[in-house]
């Protein structure tokens, strides 16, 4: 097997958020079985790319493993991991039966949940859908807050709130969404629809036609009742563009971005989180 590089510092791997895994400064890496790896049975990542995957397995037989993947001892030995599923299924396509990680400690469930969630939410870039399910079921078998999950993910209350109403679209029309079928315009202008039946009618003939935006928005002013067919279109609007402008900018930065509205205009901010990845941005931004 290729050695495999372990490239930049710990706290460089690791987002700001997931400052509970920091290891000490002096902490390294080290090459564990692969076969001693169970999955983490919180991942909220349902949906892994097969090209992507072929992509990365590509990259990584020619250059190794750059980044290391996060691991915890398991309780009945083995390890249980928390983050770079995509890395591990890479190297277990090429047949490799070791796998550079840094191992931390036995966690509970909620402790894995979290650092799953938050780990895929600022780094492998969910689907809006699955990060809906990760929210709601921190939310559920844990007893968070709206107010608490937005605090471990990094997001304001609004844009956690505003995903999770995608869940309020029937399966139907999830399943749409999830494979491109309706985009997120389509399901920010179906959320507008107060009548369930009326959402899914409109949204599965919006798929099957091909519709535009525009065009479900009218078709919902058209079915919903007089002066109450959609509601709280621009505030919705408005979250949820936001939280994908981040997105877009996180994966552009590779750090944490947030956009702070002011009237017409605003600012952005761009987060670090030690002296080496602000030079790091510092060269980016040139």
């Amino acid at each position: 097997m290729p050695r495999q590089a372990l490239g930049r510092g710990l706290n460089a791997l690791i987002p700001g958020h997931l400052r509970d895994l920091d290891a000490p400064k002096d902490a390294a890496a080290s090459d564990i079985a692969v076969a001693e790896i169970r999955p983490n049975p919180y991942q909220p990542r349902v949906h892994f790319s097969e090209a992507e995957l072929r992509d990365l397995a590509a990259s990584i037989k020619e250059q190794g493993v750059l980044q290391p993947i996060l691991v915890v001892r398991g309780a009945q030995g083995g390890y249980e991991l928390v983050s770079g599923e995509r890395r591990l299924r890479a190297v277990q396509s090429l047949g490799w039966t070791h796998i550079p990680a840094v191992v931390k400690p036995a966690a509970g469930p909620r402790q894995m949940a979290e650092w799953a969630i938050v780990e895929n939410v600022q780094r492998d870039d969910l689907s809006a859908l699955e990060q809906a399910r990760a929210y709601t079921r921190l939310m559920d078998e844990f007893k968070l807050t709206t107010e608490e999950v937005a605090q471990k993910v990094g997001r304001d209350r609004a844009t956690i709130s505003n995903t999770m109403r995608l869940l309020k679209l029937a399966p139907e029309l999830q399943a749409l969404l999830e494979k491109g079928e309706l985009q997120m315009g389509h399901a920010r202008a179906l959320l507008a629809i107060e009548s369930p039946s009326a959402q899914k009618a409109i949204g599965l003939k919006a798929a099957r036609e091909g519709w535009s935006v525009r065009a479900v928005e009218q078709a919902g002013r058209e079915r919903g009742p007089a002066g109450r067919g959609v509601r709280g279109t621009a505030r919705l609007v408005v979250d949820l563009d936001a939280r994908a402008v981040e997105d877009r900018l996180r994966r552009k930065m590779g750090a944490k971005v947030t956009l702070k509205a002011a009237g017409q205009g605003g600012r952005i901010e761009i987060h670090y989180f030690n002296a080496e990845e602000l030079e790091r941005l510092i060269d980016l931004l040139g």
